[in-house]
């Protein structure tokens, strides 16, 4: 019998809390415990874990701020069930989440798993814009939102379950903040354990709420890209790459365009732009949506090529150690 621990490491973020577990305490399979770890929050977070003491088997730890990975790893530690299940503080998850997990686990058996991140109907129009540049084939791959995008599925930690024998076995997440999820995905595989996507467990994740947050965000992930490919160099793919080349070849495109007359490479960025809107007025349905996606969409791949050519070159150019070039990146 499949028994679930859901692991939430948090630091702040009050009303997101709520909110989540307001969604886990309606599930339609009651059976399984939630465990809440405040990593040095600056707020109080007790009071809210104390209004589900009665829908919930619930545990709440304090202690000091780590970061997300480390937390995690104390809550796995704690955790009394089989299978760890970790969401972010910032989802929300649908009344058959835990049912759907364990007939997943049942019919097509994994040693860890994921799903999909999407916008709830409820979130703002930047959250849907931001959700679908994220999730998008023109700028992800769509490998954070379809079964078929890709050929090996990496499990993230805003909906990533993993079996506790084996987490604990491969010293669960690393000491990375920043990347923390796919190394632990790669270090799996490195393993030989076996990872899959799950179709119908999505969480509705709300993302940044502004694009200035948003684009820190993707930079700090473009960052951690080329430590992640000297940590794992057997994963390395080409496309890594992309969005160093999308934001060079603009700049190369302004250059031809302004110096030499020639608008033949911001002719591509047209077609590009038009691809984006058509296929994002398609899938949300919202012509404010669809126009906010392409600035999303830009900012995702420019602070994230931005981020890697930063990282690979401090890396691969100025023989630094991901220590010395991001030490915020690490506990």
């Amino acid at each position: 019998m499949t028994s679930i621990s859901i692991i939430i490491a948090i630091f702040n973020r009050k009303d997101e809390l709520f909110e989540l577990l307001n969604s886990l305490s309606r599930q339609s399979d009651k059976d399984f415990e939630v465990i809440v770890v405040d990593d040095g929050s600056k707020m109080a977070l007790l009071p809210t874990v104390e209004l589900f003491r009665e829908s919930l088997d619930i545990q709440f730890f304090r202690k000091e701020n780590s970061g997300p990975g480390l937390s995690r790893n104390y809550g796995a530690r704690r955790a009394k069930n089989d299978w760890l299940v970790f969401v972010d503080s910032d989802v929300i998850v649908e009344t058959d989440y835990i049912e759907n997990i364990k007939k997943n686990l049942a019919n097509d058996p994994a040693d860890a798993f994921g799903g999909a991140d999407k916008a709830h109907k409820g979130f703002n129009l930047m959250q849907k814009a931001i959700s679908y540049s994220m999730t998008s084939v023109f700028t992800t791959g769509g490998i954070r939102g379809s079964k078929n995008a890709v050929t090996r599925f990496q499990p993230r930690s805003f909906n990533m379950g993993v079996n506790k024998e084996i987490f604990l076995k491969i010293g669960g997440f690393s000491e990375m903040r920043i990347g923390e999820d796919p190394d632990l995905s790669m270090t799996l595989w490195e393993n030989s354990y076996t990872t899959k996507f799950y179709d119908d467990i999505g969480v509705y994740h709300k993302r940044r709420t502004d694009f200035g947050k948003f684009s820190k965000q993707v930079y700090q992930f473009g960052c951690a890209r080329p430590i992640l490919n000297q940590r794992h160099p057997k994963y390395v793919k080409p496309t890594f790459w992309f969005p160093s080349i999308f934001l060079v070849g603009y700049i190369i495109g302004i250059i031809h365009y302004f110096v030499w007359d020639n608008g033949l490479i911001m002719a591509l960025y047209g077609l590009y732009t038009l691809m984006v809107f058509v296929h994002a007025l398609i899938v949300t349905r919202n012509i404010s949506i669809a126009s906010m996606a392409i600035i999303s969409t830009y900012i995702q791949m420019f602070s994230y090529g931005y981020g890697f050519l930063k990282s690979w070159f401090k890396l691969n150019i100025l023989k630094q150690t991901p220590r010395e070039a991001f030490p915020t990146h690490f506990h």
